[in-house]
C-alpha cells in the first residue's frame, strides 16, 4: 500500500528536482520473474530506479541501513530486504531466490557497493550467483548522475539530472560453481558497461574493451556478451 503511494511522490520529485528521465523502458518486461543489475552510486539509486519501472521492485539494501530510525522501516515497506556485506550472507540469497520463484523483480548492485560517478567498479559473483541459479532473465541497468545528486557523505540531495536506462535481458543457463558465477557476474557488468558507453554519447563497442579487475592483479572482466 504505502509502495503504491509513494511510488507517484518519488517519481514527481525526481522529475522536478533531478530531470529524471528514462531510457528504454519498453525493455522491462512486464511480468515474470526479473532480476534488474545496476551500477550503484548513491543511497538513491533504488528509490530512483523503482519509481521508472512499469512494475514494482524488491531490492536489496545494506543491514546498516535498517538500523536508522524510521528510515529503516520507511525502507522495508517500499520493498527493501537487508544484506550483510560482511560475508556470505545465505539468508539474503534464499530470500531473493524465493522472490524471484514468486515471479517477482528483483533489483540487485553487482559492485556490491557505492561507486563514484562516471566509473564501474568490478563485479562480485552474488549477481551471477542469483542469475545462475534462479534462471531468471537478467535487466542490465546502468543510472548516470545519482552520484552527483547525492554522493557518499552527502545529508540533502542536490540538483542534477539523472537518467535511467534499461537494456536488453539477459539470460544465463542454470548452473553451479563460484568460476561461473563471477563469469556471469563479469557478463552481467559488461552488459552495464554498454549502457554508460551509450549514455555518455559513445559507440556500444566500446564498452567491450576489458579492464582490469583491481581487486586481483591479472584478472580481466569480460568484454561481451555471448
Amino acid at each position: 500500500m504505502l509502495y503504491a503511494i509513494l511510488k507517484p511522490l518519488i517519481r514527481w520529485f525526481g522529475r522536478v528536482w533531478f530531470r529524471l528521465s528514462v531510457v528504454g523502458a519498453d525493455r522491462v518486461p512486464r511480468e515474470g520473474r526479473l532480476l534488474l543489475a545496476s551500477n550503484h552510486l548513491s543511497v538513491l539509486d533504488p528509490a530512483l530506479i523503482g519509481c521508472v519501472m512499469p512494475r514494482q521492485l524488491d531490492y536489496m539494501a545494506k543491514t546498516e541501513l535498517f538500523q536508522i530510525p524510521g528510515f529503516g522501516a520507511l525502507i522495508r515497506a517500499l520493498n527493501a530486504h537487508p544484506v550483510d556485506r560482511s560475508g556470505s550472507d545465505s539468508t539474503a540469497l534464499r530470500l531473493a531466490l524465493r522472490l524471484l520463484g514468486d515471479g517477482r523483480a528483483v533489483l540487485v548492485f553487482p559492485e556490491g557497493t557505492r561507486g563514484v560517478e562516471g566509473s564501474l567498479q568490478a563485479a562480485r559473483a552474488g549477481a551471477g550467483m542469483l542469475a545462475a541459479l534462479s534462471g531468471a532473465p537478467v535487466l542490465p541497468v546502468y543510472i548516470q548522475g545519482s552520484g552527483r545528486a547525492l554522493p557518499k557523505g552527502a545529508v540533502l540531495p542536490r540538483p542534477a539530472r539523472v537518467t535511467v536506462a534499461f537494456g536488453e535481458p539477459l539470460q544465463f543457463a542454470k548452473t553451479r560453481g563460484r568460476t561461473r558465477y563471477q563469469d556471469a557476474s563479469d557478463e552481467i557488468m559488461a552488459a552495464i558497461g554498454r549502457l554508460k558507453t551509450e549514455a555518455e554519447g559513445g559507440h556500444p563497442a566500446a564498452a567491450g574493451v576489458t579492464r582490469t579487475d583491481p581487486t586481483t592483479p591479472g584478472r580481466t572482466l569480460a568484454g561481451r556478451i555471448h
